[in-house]
């Protein structure tokens, strides 16, 4: 018999980048299929729209995440809130808009027990992203050449009967500039929440996952589906939590979802 879907008030997630080949498409359907909201925050990046306009990677595996953000919407009477990323920056143009119980925005406050959340994407910081748009798109070259490196490194190791290891993550963590950079975003960011009145702040962008206080303000970076396969949850309770994927897998096997996926996918294709 299934399990039934973990219920929490809210989800965060971000940094989903359907379009490319790096996201981990299966995994992130394996978790909306699995959970129920009454409130799902998109917290940027969910498109790629730099990767999209070059390559046009669009698996059915992609569209069944949309799917399942529309029958939420639709079947469950959750509200989506849908926040500009950088990568999907087209978006800017016609902000805010407003159908029914979806919202796509710039920022957002979330009202919690505890007090006022700020969420928002977090590439305000990025002064490359924001100012030398040219610079921008050749550090996503860069990041992208060392995303099809770590696959063929993980292939490798997967031949080898080795668990999966993460080059980016371990290069962001080592690389003293990295380190440093992603510092500096945490300060910035947990200031704005401070000048806005906020307890806390939710974020992504920077593809790092983390919950922690900075000063008086409460951090959190919901990471991404890429490397991290993190989200924020806000239990019922009012409680909120950092969960990653593998965690969220002792309770709901993923190897059964992926089966009936590819079955789903095989059954289209042949009907």
């Amino acid at each position: 018999m299934e399990k039934k879907p973990l219920k929490v008030k809210t989800i965060i997630l971000s940094d989903v980048h359907l379009g490319t080949f790096d996201c981990k498409i299966d995994q992130v359907n394996h978790f909306l299929k699995h959970t129920r909201c009454e409130k799902l925050i998109l917290n940027g990046d969910i498109i790629d729209g730099w990767r999209l306009k070059r390559t046009g990677h669009w698996p059915k595996s992609h569209t069944r995440f949309i799917r399942l953000i529309l029958r939420k919407m639709e079947k469950k009477n959750t509200e989506v809130i849908y926040l500009r990323g950088n990568h999907d920056d087209v978006l800017a143009k016609f902000l805010p808009i407003t159908f029914e119980n979806l919202q796509i925005v710039e920022e957002h406050v979330h009202v919690t027990p505890q007090g006022n959340y700020l969420v928002l994407h977090g590439d305000v910081f990025d002064t490359i992203t924001k100012n030398f748009v040219f610079l921008a798109y050749v550090g996503d070259w860069g990041y992208r050449a060392l995303m099809r490196l770590n696959r063929l490194f993980n292939a490798w190791r997967a031949w080898r009967g080795l668990e999966y290891y993460s080059l980016s993550k371990a290069v962001k963590a080592r690389v003293k500039s990295a380190v440093s950079h992603v510092s500096k975003f945490e300060d910035h960011i947990a200031e704005l929440a401070r000048s806005r009145g906020c307890m806390g702040v939710m974020c992504g962008h920077i593809h790092t996952a983390a919950d922690k206080r900075l000063g008086d303000i409460h951090y959190l970076n919901s990471g991404d589906w890429v490397e991290s396969l993190t989200a924020v949850i806000e239990h019922m309770d009012g409680r909120l939590e950092l969960i990653d994927f593998g965690t969220f897998c002792l309770e709901y096997p993923f190897e059964a979802d992926v089966i009936e996926s590819a079955e789903a996918d095989a059954a289209v294709q042949a009907g």
